[in-house]
C-alpha cells in the first residue's frame, strides 16, 4: 500500500491588542529520515512574554525530537527546564508534540493543551493514552499524556490551543466556552461536508469559527494545526524553453497528459505549448497590476503567467509567509495559491538562454531562472512542507 502524503498546515489569530502571538507552531520534515515533527506550544498569558516562552518550548522540543531523543524523555526535560509562575504555580507553557515516524507510527505527548482530535474520515477515533508522572523541581509532580497509533490514509490529526475550545466563554450562548465537544463536532461536520478539504482550509475555518465565537475580538490567542494523511495533490509547472528545440513537443505532451493541476510560467514557454498542441494563448486584460504582468489562458492549462518577474514576486510572497487570501489577486498571488494548494510540485525548467533576462534595464535583484526556481523549491520544501522537484531540460 502506497504511503499517504502528509499535509501539514496551521492558522492563528493573536489575542486582540497583542502584536506578538502567544501560541507558536513549529513543523519540520527530516529529509534524511522521512520523519515529520510538529509542536504546538501555548505560552502563559499573551503578547511578547508568552511568545518568548512558547518559542523556547517549541524550539527545545524540535531540537530534542530531531536528534532522535525519545519523545517521552524530551517532554520530561522540557518540563524540568521550564520555570514556574510564582503566583499560579503552573508551567510557563503548555505543549503538544507530534512525532510522525517513517515506519508509519505517530507518537504524541500532551501537556495541558486541549486533547488532540483524530478523525478517521468524518468520525472521531478514540486513542488510548498513557499517563506519565514526572517529578520536577519547579512544578512538583506533573502529568503528561502519551499515545501511539498508526498512520492511516484518510485520517486527520488536529491540535489546537485553548483559545479555540474556550472561545465564546461568558456569552449567553456559550457560558463555558465553545468546549472540545463542540469543536470536534464542527471539525467532523466540515470534513463530512467536504471530504477533500485541505489542512490549510480546515485550520483556517476552525480559527475563524473560534474568532466568531469571540465576536471577532479574540479573548486569547487562537491556534489550530491540521495534519492530513491523503493521496497527494500534484502540480506541474513548465517554465523556460528547452535547451534543444526538438524537445518542445515533449514538454507540451507532458502538460497535456499530466494527472494533476498544470501551470506555465513564461511567454515563450506558453507559445511553445500552444503551438505544439494547436491551441491559442489569450491574454486576460480584465485586471491590471502595474507590478505583475497579466495572466494568460490556454485551453487545458490551469494557470498561465509571465515568467521570471512573476516567479520572483511569488518567491517574495513565500519568503514573507504572506497569505494569498489576504492579498489583492494577481498572477504572482495565484501562482503562490497554486503552490500552497498542492503537495507535490514538479518544475520542468527549460535551460535555453532567454535574451530578455540579459536586459540591463531589468531590476538588479531579478534572479536568473534556474537560481530563482531553486529558491522557490527550497522555500516550498523547507518552509511549507511540500515535495518540490526540479527537472532541467
Amino acid at each position: 500500500m502506497t504511503k499517504p502524503f502528509i499535509e501539514v498546515d496551521f492558522a492563528r489569530q493573536s489575542k486582540a491588542g497583542q502584536g506578538a502571538p502567544g501560541d507558536v507552531f513549529f513543523s519540520s520534515r527530516l529529509a534524511d529520515e522521512g520523519r515529520i515533527v510538529c509542536v504546538l506550544a501555548d505560552g502563559l498569558g499573551s503578547g511578547i512574554k508568552a511568545n518568548v516562552l512558547a518559542t523556547l518550548t517549541a524550539t527545545m522540543a524540535m531540537k530534542y525530537i530531531s536528534s532522535e531523543m525519545d519523545i517521552r524523555q524530551a517532554a520530561e526535560i522540557i518540563m524540568a527546564t521550564l520555570p514556574a509562575c510564582s503566583q499560579r504555580k503552573i508551567g510557563y507553557s503548555t505543549f503538544t508534540i507530534v512525532d510522525i515516524r517513517n515506519d508509519g507510527t505517530i507518537r504524541m505527548v500532551e501537556h495541558d493543551n486541549p486533547p488532540y482530535v483524530l478523525l478517521r474520515g468524518a468520525e472521531q477515533a478514540m486513542v488510548e493514552k498513557a499517563i506519565l508522572e514526572i517529578n520536577t523541581a519547579n512544578l512538583g509532580q506533573r502529568k503528561l499524556l502519551y499515545s501511539c497509533f498508526d498512520v492511516q490514509k484518510g485520517s486527520r490529526l488536529i491540535i489546537y490551543s485553548d483559545g479555540v475550545s474556550q472561545s465564546g466563554m461568558g456569552s449567553r450562548q456559550m457560558p463555558l466556552g465553545w468546549t472540545n465537544d463542540r469543536a470536534v463536532s464542527f471539525l467532523a461536520k466540515r470534513v463530512q461536508q467536504c471530504p477533500d478539504i485541505s489542512a490549510r482550509q480546515l485550520s483556517k475555518e476552525a480559527v475563524a469559527k473560534a474568532l466568531g465565537n469571540d465576536r471577532y475580538v479574540a479573548k486569547d490567542d487562537i491556534s489550530c494545526a491540521v495534519i492530513n494523511f491523503r493521496s497527494p495533490r500534484k502540480l506541474l509547472v513548465l517554465t523556460g524553453p528547452p535547451v534543444d528545440p526538438s524537445r518542445d513537443k515533449l514538454m507540451a505532451e507532458k502538460i497535456a497528459v499530466y494527472d494533476g493541476k498544470t501551470a506555465i510560467c513564461g511567454g515563450t514557454t506558453a507559445n511553445i505549448v500552444a503551438r505544439e498542441l494547436g491551441r491559442e494563448v489569450k491574454i486576460d486584460l480584465g485586471r491590471f497590476d502595474p507590478a505583475v504582468p497579466p495572466i494568460s489562458t490556454i485551453e487545458g492549462v490551469d494557470l498561465v503567467t509571465e515568467g521570471t518577474l512573476t516567479m520572483s514576486k511569488a518567491a517574495d510572497i513565500l519568503e514573507k509567509g504572506q497569505s494569498p487570501e489576504q492579498m489583492t489577486s494577481n498572477a504572482a498571488v495565484k501562482l503562490v495559491d497554486a503552490f500552497l494548494q498542492s503537495d507535490i510540485i514538479e518544475f520542468m525548467v527549460g535551460t535555453r538562454i532567454n535574451q530578455a533576462h540579459q536586459d540591463p534595464n531589468l531590476p538588479v535583484g531579478l534572479d536568473i531562472r534556474q537560481n530563482l526556481l531553486r529558491r522557490i523549491s527550497d522555500l516550498l520544501n523547507s518552509k511549507y512542507m511540500k515535495d518540490a522537484r526540479l527537472t532541467f531540460v
